[in-house]
């Protein structure tokens, strides 16, 4: 029988509204897109400023009492940070940064987002973009268990190349460790929004010979391409490592077959919905 994808609870906080027909609250959904975008932007109330504080982070979803858990299940949010940084000091005392917080840490939205696509229509109304993005909303703590903090630190630095923690030199050092601050958000709630596919232009336009004959309408893909890896001044590997070389190749390669699939897939809406965004 086969598992039901579980779902974050629908807040009043994270529901998609405008377009509801996008959105989407599924777990494994959700964590993809956190897990592929290489920059997080993390905000949160900051003591003594009339805005809240927003911030580009690096992090990932796993489970440390559960390492083998898939994007499907139930995961905590890490965060790699500075010791000193503000969101850390105010992690570890959440009550100075929000007078209503309570034992499960510092209130924190975390956005994630990719570009797939520039949709060009007929008309300037109807241009959009193919995207994903995600939203998580959560408590943020900081983690003070070395093994997890080690867990957290090996499973970011694997985000950034799969199997790079353990080709450098590791463990970190005392000091190295002292300095670098994991942060743990456990989730409260979550939804992704989607957007994929061509233009969709009113009828009247799309029965208009003169238009259709002067006006290109389409989609240009797009994708993040990594470059070919450049040896730095202190390098003595004669040759790229394997897992680099295959990482750089994989990812170009998933990243444009992404793009072209958004580009051609049409999304299911409703009869009444209008082609924006």
């Amino acid at each position: 029988m086969p598992r039901q994808d579980l779902e974050y609870p629908k807040e009043p906080f994270s529901t998609v509204k405008r377009k509801g027909h996008r959105g989407r609250y599924e777990l494994e959904t959700i964590h993809q897109i956190i897990n592929s975008c290489p920059l997080l932007h993390v905000s949160f109330a900051a003591p003594g400023s009339p805005f809240p504080a927003i911030l580009p982070m690096i992090g990932q979803m796993g489970s440390f009492e559960r390492p083998s858990a898939d994007l499907g299940d139930v995961l905590d949010l890490y965060l790699h940070g500075y010791v000193s940084s503000r969101i850390v000091n105010l992690s570890r005392d959440p009550a100075d940064a929000n007078a209503n917080a309570d034992k499960k840490g510092l209130p924190v939205s975390v956005a994630a987002t990719h570009l797939d696509g520039l949709v060009l229509a007929l008309t300037p109304m109807h241009h959009s973009y193919n995207y994903r993005s995600a939203v998580l909303f959560g408590h943020a703590e900081v983690v003070t268990d070395t093994a997890e903090k080690l867990y957290a630190m090996e499973l970011v630095t694997d985000s950034v190349v799969p199997g790079r923690w353990a080709a450098t030199r590791v463990p970190p050092t005392p000091a190295e460790m002292q300095a670098t601050s994991v942060l743990r958000v456990r989730i409260a709630a979550g939804s992704a929004k989607i957007h994929t596919g061509p233009p969709g232009d009113d009828r009247a336009d799309r029965d208009d010979a003169a238009l259709l004959a002067r006006v290109w309408t389409g989609v240009v893909p797009v994708h993040t391409t990594l470059g070919a890896p450049l040896p730095g001044p202190y390098n003595q590997l004669a040759d790229v490592p394997g897992y680099l070389a295959d990482y750089v190749a994989e990812s170009n390669a998933d990243a444009e077959a992404h793009a072209l699939e958004a580009a051609r897939t049409v999304e299911d809406k409703p009869k009444s919905t209008a082609d924006d965004d």
